[in-house]
């Protein structure tokens, strides 16, 4: 049974048409992918469902009946919740009071609080999730997995007919996406109507039944997952072959721009690597074995307790990131939106931030002269923003992580770190800032990333380190790499290291 359709949605934002005519069925007891490049219609469509914006044109139907929506609240009490990739947590109250925000029972002046967090422990364990968030936890002080789980239970605990997950796991580690998938599963075999927004493949082919692609605003088709694969889901998404993602093209490397010798940190122990001037080396593992640990401590961070680190051969100790700043390292962390950008700014203030010394005159600096340099990033990088003084906000998450790139570009480092550099960005975006980092491997930046998935790392390194347990457990070239050997290597017992 079609449990919503959506027939001929057309959404237009003045001269720009986010969607045109677009058709979407979710059928009970199915999950449907819902697939695009950033600026494909896929927000807009969500936020159509749940009443956050009226469509111009078209119809809505629930339970085939013709429905309309002037605000979210009718929505979720017409049975359809979108759970959104940016939750909006409640920061001084606890993990049960933002769950039920909006539905707690008052008895005078006062409500139950040991009950509503009774009923909080009763559901988060009824889905699973009660191993990983407490219902007693303050919401300012929960990781980024843990604002998702929050908002997903939000939405569960209404026992809504339709739901839609917007990109739900990019907050997620392994097991909590682990929980997820069951819990959908679940929801599935319950009969309800599930929507799933997501740019990573492997989550599409392990959990949807069905599969609908947007591109520019409209419908390209939908395809049953069993019939249909990668590249053609990519060439329906971009118009272009799945293998035209990497452009790697042999060049010479030169000198080391890093090296650690048996380095320790409280999270990682007796760490050896080394990049050279233009090679591109990854490190893959699973979550927990300490990569993003181990970035944060090459850019002053967090503390190198023990060993030695050379940058462009000179032995270094960054007490902070600008030290490493003024090395010559550039850092795209993998939390952009909280550690890279200043959201509230604009496109022009987060490309200047690096070289403000460099271009100040008497403690001034020229605003032409920052337009001008975010002017040329802007076109180097093909940053899609209507100008230079676009709030950073209101970019999509590919050209959010441009910003972070062309800030570096700006500054000229010999040493690129990046950690997750495609985490939440569309398969066209990706195949763009692979080529920029392709780009400056040419140019003789070396280039150190860290990626979860194992086709970039396949596809952009050189050589490989895979990381198990705070150690690195093995090293390979890109000729005698595979997927196989590289998760042969991740999923090796290795007691973690013992705090310095």
């Amino acid at each position: 049974m079609v449990a919503l359709r959506a027939s001929g949605i057309g959404k237009r934002f003045g001269a720009v048409i986010a969607l045109d005519g677009v058709d979407l069925e979710l059928r009970a007891g199915e999950v449907t992918a819902i697939m695009g490049e950033n600026g494909a219609g896929k927000s807009t469509l969500l936020k159509i469902l749940e009443g956050d914006y009226q469509p111009d044109s078209g119809q809505l139907s629930l339970g085939g009946r013709d429905v309309s929506f002037t605000d979210p609240s009718q929505s979720r009490a017409a049975g359809l919740r979108v759970i959104a990739q940016e939750p909006e947590i409640v920061p001084y109250v606890t993990v049960a009071e933002n769950i039920y925000v909006g539905g707690i029972s008052k008895q005078g002046f006062f409500f139950d609080q040991r009950g509503l967090e009774k009923r909080a422990a009763e559901d988060l364990a009824r889905f699973g999730f009660d191993r990983v968030i407490s219902p007693k936890t303050i919401g300012r002080e929960l990781s980024p997995a843990q604002r998702q789980i929050v908002e997903i239970m939000r939405a569960i605990v209404d026992d809504p007919d339709v739901i839609c997950f917007d990109e739900p796991t990019s907050s997620l580690g392994d097991d909590e996406v682990a929980l997820l998938f069951t819990l959908i599963r679940q929801l599935r075999a319950e009969g309800k109507a599930i929507g799933y927004v997501s740019h990573r493949m492997n989550e599409i082919f392990q959990l949807a039944d069905r599969i609908t692609v947007l591109r520019d605003g409209k419908l390209v088709g939908s395809k049953l997952t069993t019939e249909t694969d990668n590249n053609e889901l990519v060439r329906m998404m971009v118009g272009r072959d799945l293998s035209q993602l990497y452009h790697r093209q042999p060049h010479e490397t030169g000198a080391p721009v890093l090296e650690l010798s048996k380095v320790d940190t409280d999270d990682v122990s007796g760490i050896d690597l080394m990049v050279r001037a233009g090679e591109i080396v990854g490190i893959a593992g699973l979550v927990g074995a300490g990569r993003s640990e181990l970035m944060k401590a090459i850019v002053g961070d967090l503390p190198v307790r023990r060993g030695i680190v050379r940058v462009n051969g000179r032995e270094v100790k960054f007490a902070s990131p600008a030290d490493s700043v003024a090395a010559g390292i550039g850092f795209a962390p993998e939390e952009r939106k909280a550690e890279a950008l200043v959201m509230q700014r604009t496109v022009r203030d987060n490309t200047v931030l690096a070289v403000l010394p460099r271009i100040a005159k008497a403690f001034f600096v020229s605003t032409a002269t920052e337009k001008s340099l975010a002017r040329r990033y802007i076109e180097q990088l093909r940053i899609r923003t209507p100008s230079t003084e676009q709030l950073v906000k209101n970019l999509s998450g590919g050209n959010q992580q441009k910003v972070v790139l062309a800030r570096w570009l700006a500054h000229g480092p010999t040493l690129l770190v990046l950690d997750e550099p495609t985490r939440g960005v569309d398969v066209g975006a990706k195949s763009e800032i692979y080529g920029i980092v392709e780009d400056l491997a040419k140019q003789g930046v070396g280039i150190l990333f860290v990626s979860s998935e194992l086709p970039e790392v396949l596809g952009l390194a050189d050589r490989i380190y895979v990381m198990a347990g705070g150690r690195i457990v093995g090293d390979m070239d890109r000729e005698h790499a595979s997927e196989e050997a590289i998760l042969a290597l991740a999923m090796l017992e290795v007691a973690a290291p013992d705090a310095a």
